[in-house]
């Protein structure tokens, strides 16, 4: 989740002149699900109200809709929605299209789509006053659509790494 009260991160200051960015205390944001295709760094999200079994099947679903031929590994967490029985009968119908592979728990180095994440919060969201949920999603979508543009872009930050 983009949280609307980010904190100050890696920023350079005066002793005693700490920079101060304001909240107004509510816990809100914007809650994202997203797929990065490693050969071609295209990325996909999708902005939700909730994060549930029901949400992440139904993302699921797009997923092999965005990709309609072909085998899908998918990486992902130990998150509870990812083992939620509710996929189960979804996951045997599709078993030749769709695969999960977990990571080990704690691992989010590993994970490229939280490499995602961190970049997102690092260059839109972090030591920015957002007045409202509706700026954050802006602001969000905006950057998902600039790396969008240059996929080269998010292969050399994201994918390489590993």
């Amino acid at each position: 989740m983009i949280r609307d009260y980010q904190a100050i991160q890696r920023t350079w200051f005066l002793k005693g002149k700490q920079r101060i960015i304001p909240t107004y205390g509510k816990h809100e944001g914007v809650k994202l699900l997203g797929i990065l295709n490693y050969e071609t760094g295209y990325v996909h999200c999708v902005e939700e109200e909730r994060y549930d079994a029901e949400i992440f099947l139904a993302f699921l679903k797009g997923v092999l809709k965005l990709y309609p031929t072909g085998k899908i590994v998918m990486i992902l967490d130990n998150a509870r929605i990812h083992h939620a029985k509710l996929l189960e009968p979804f996951l045997k119908e599709n078993k030749d299209r769709l695969q999960f592979v977990f990571l080990p728990s704690y691992s989010p180095k590993l994970n490229m789509i939280e490499g995602l994440w961190g970049w997102l919060k690092s260059e839109v969201i972090n030591n920015v006053f957002f007045s409202s949920v509706k700026q954050i999603r802006k602001a969000v979508q905006g950057f998902i659509n600039s790396i969008s543009k240059v996929p080269s872009q998010v292969i050399n930050r994201l994918c390489l790494r590993m």
